[in-house]
């Protein structure tokens, strides 16, 4: 049988139940982390909490003083125990907006759900296969203030897979209003050429995500706008996420892209 937590309270999956007119199922208000837990810890911890916190300041809702990291990180550890998932897993923490409608007098009021999902090592490991990936055609990104939120906002890269579904693609990028590549529907995305390692800057409208946070802090990275043409004369192009770390692209579209630096980044970062 499978657990889930809400506020705190853990049961059992089937029988959970979340009041209907809660803002993110209304409006996709709120926020969530996708975490990694191995050997009973949670991968980058510090930098999930610190972005789910600022987040959760950034779109004024009204934490409870008992709602701290170390709370919220305790409740997922004990869920994932309850799970018996301790050696390997996936965890979705979702935080969401109190219901009542957008001017409730309990929008504000945060509440968050904590699910665990069991995790194969493989998906954890350097993939030998490269990607194959394509560019999303029609959806443009905004960035604005909340581009580089983790938001249940995420029509755009629904649509965006629906595209690499449909296209047998292993994903797809997203461009911004401006045209440039930001991202994929699940990663934040680098290249390199001559030996530099770049990445979109967050001005550009992409996720802040926390492993692009943590090779960013382990290595030189030269943020810089992606465009198309930028793209095809990469040397070789990656993806980046909490719980795949570093994911090397193949190919997108006919360019193909080695991976001897990008394998050589994974190794000594993992």
């Amino acid at each position: 049988m499978n657990y889930v937590n809400i506020n705190g309270r853990i049961q059992a999956s089937d029988k959970a139940m979340l009041p209907v007119d809660n803002g993110a199922f209304r409006y996709g208000f709120g926020l969530f982390e996708t975490l990694l837990v191995q050997n009973g810890t949670i991968r980058l911890q510090e930098y999930h909490m610190d972005r789910l916190f600022a987040g959760m300041q950034q779109l004024s809702f009204d934490v409870p003083s008992l709602m701290k990291p170390g709370v919220i990180a305790e409740q997922v550890l004990k869920t994932v125990k309850k799970n018996n998932l301790e050696h390997l897993c996936r965890v979705r923490l979702q935080v969401y907006a109190g219901g009542g409608g957008m001017f409730g007098q309990d929008a504000a009021k945060p509440g968050y759900i904590i699910e665990c999902f069991e995790l194969n090592e493989e998906a954890i490991l350097f993939n030998e296969n490269g990607l194959t990936l394509g560019i999303a055609e029609g959806l443009n990104k905004s960035a604005d203030s909340l581009a580089n939120l983790k938001s249940c906002n995420a029509l755009i890269y629904a649509m965006a897979a629906r595209q690499a579904k449909a296209n047998k693609w292993n994903d797809a990028l997203v461009c911004n209003t401006a045209g440039n590549i930001i991202e994929s529907t699940i990663a934040n995305i680098f290249w390199i050429k001559e030996g530099i390692i770049y990445t979109p800057p967050l001005s550009e409208g992409c996720i802040e995500g926390v492993m692009r946070r943590h090779v960013m802090a382990s290595v030189t990275v030269k943020e810089q706008a992606l465009n198309i043409d930028t793209l095809m004369h990469a040397d070789e192009v990656f993806l980046t996420n909490a719980i795949r770390k570093i994911r090397w692209i193949g190919s997108v579209g006919n360019k193909q892209y080695f991976n001897t630096f990008t394998k050589s980044l994974t190794n000594k970062l993992f």
